[in-house]
């Protein structure tokens, strides 16, 4: 398999985002139609809490783990992401803007995190997504937009620690 199928979310490439405000840890908002130059999203499911149990049977759900070391791969390749031509990066889940404040002074990220509480892009984009633990969540991909048209879907993702990496190859390539 390529480094992502298209063919599972066909229905996305080359489709304009939606006007949709989303909070950011940044404290302010986004809105992807808005945005100008070459910007990396990856959603994720969500990560565990720094002390705590993940979500019970998370382990055995397909696509599930991983949600931090996908965070860490963009967070250490950063710089390089920027050189090869992302004008910005966000990660996105559906947790709350005030979780992912923790999570991007504990993982020390540079970037903001995008909350989707709502399921926006679900709605918007019929993005995919499962249930565990009571709760509805994105799986994994990873989108390139440019200008606010998405240009590139990575999706599936087998390996997140490995996601930053394959955008990095394909911004390079592009």
């Amino acid at each position: 398999m390529s480094m992502s199928d298209e063919r599972l979310v066909p229905h996305i490439k080359n489709v304009l985002l939606p006007d949709q405000e989303f909070p950011t840890t940044a404290n302010d908002t986004v809105n992807f139609s808005k945005l100008s130059g070459t910007i990396i999203v990856y959603v994720y499911p969500r990560t565990s809490p720094p002390i705590g149990k993940p979500i019970e049977g998370w382990d055995a759900i397909p696509g599930a783990r991983g949600c931090t070391p996908q965070s860490c791969g963009f967070r250490d390749h950063y710089t390089e992401l920027k050189e090869a031509g992302a004008d910005q990066v966000f990660g996105l889940s559906t947790q709350s803007v005030e979780y992912h404040t923790e999570l991007v002074q504990r993982l020390h990220l540079p970037f903001p995190i995008i909350s989707d509480e709502g399921l926006l892009l679900k709605s918007d984009l019929m993005l995919p997504t499962f249930k565990a633990g009571g709760m509805e969540l994105y799986k994994r991909l990873t989108l390139i937009i440019r200008n606010g048209k998405i240009e590139k879907i990575f999706h599936p993702i087998p390996s997140p620690e490995q996601n930053a990496s394959d955008v990095l190859l394909w911004l390079k390539r592009a």
